[in-house]
């Protein structure tokens, strides 16, 4: 099991929110199959293995540097945010890019990772802050069902193997089990926030700029794409996730706004 794997629940609240506010228009189901594929074909075939040197061997892995990491990374309204957790994070993160700049030859930038990663973690202390604040509460139902959801995600056949993995990491159940009830009252926060159900226009209107991009760039002739009728399910899901991951977004600026944030990076 990697580390990747056993970073805590609440870390990565708000990364998953970050990606997908960062992420591109909707498409329906299968839209960019083409594309991926016609990337996919170009990088094995055009000058060999992208990111290989002219002997053939691959770039070394580049090495996270954590050297320098505080023991306090940032005080989020006075509650400490440690650089353990960071690191953790972090490292994380890292070798996500890391194995991509594998592929690219461009060597991850850990300035701005180090920036990215330390606003992740203060957007989530807000919302665990605020669920507090807003009296939400975490059952050991709740906590249970979380870590099994993570268990199957994982891979894992029970939750008992998934915390026997992450004690194999180091860490105890009980971390585990806090850090489960500390993502159950932010899902709980987040699932709260007012967030409008797309109307069917908007969702035609999705289909329609997904399709208009697909005949663009020539796609329609590996991929046709389904009509709007078999996939308007799939993308009224797409846009009120995306809705909601706004919304949640907007609430970390909101709280931010309010808050009494010190950072040591």
């Amino acid at each position: 099991m990697s580390k990747k794997l056993m970073t805590s629940f609440a870390l990565a609240g708000v990364l998953a929110l970050a990606a997908c506010g960062d992420s591109s228009e909707t498409e329906p189901e299968g839209g960019d199959t083409a594309s991926q594929s016609a990337q996919d074909e170009g990088q094995s075939t055009e000058g060999g293995a992208a990111g290989e040197s002219e002997s053939g061997e691959q770039p070394e892995m580049p090495e996270a540097d954590t050297e320098d990491i505080p023991d306090v990374v940032a005080e989020v309204n006075g509650d400490e945010l440690s650089g353990e957790d960071f690191t953790v994070l972090y490292e994380s993160q890292f070798q996500q890019l890391a194995m991509q700049s594998q592929m690219t030859g461009e060597e991850p930038d850990q300035d701005q990772l180090k920036e990215q990663t330390l606003d992740s973690m203060i957007g989530n202390e807000l919302l665990l802050q605020d669920a507090r604040d807003q009296g939400f509460e975490a059952s050991d139902e709740d906590v249970e069902a979380l870590i099994t959801e993570q268990a199957e995600a994982n891979g894992m056949e029970s939750a008992d193997e998934f915390i026997e993995a992450y004690e194999e990491q180091g860490m105890s159940e009980e971390q585990l089990t806090e850090d489960a009830r500390s993502q159950v009252l932010i899902n709980q926060l987040l699932d709260d926030l007012d967030v409008e159900e797309p109307s069917e226009e908007e969702l035609r209107e999705i289909y329609d700029e997904a399709a208009a991009a697909q005949e663009e760039s020539g796609e329609e002739e590996q991929t046709e794409l389904p009509p709007f009728e078999e996939v308007r399910d799939d993308v009224a899901e797409q846009a009120t996730s995306d809705a909601r991951n706004e919304a949640a977004l907007d609430h970390v600026e909101q709280l931010r706004s309010d808050a009494e944030i010190e950072t040591h990076l």
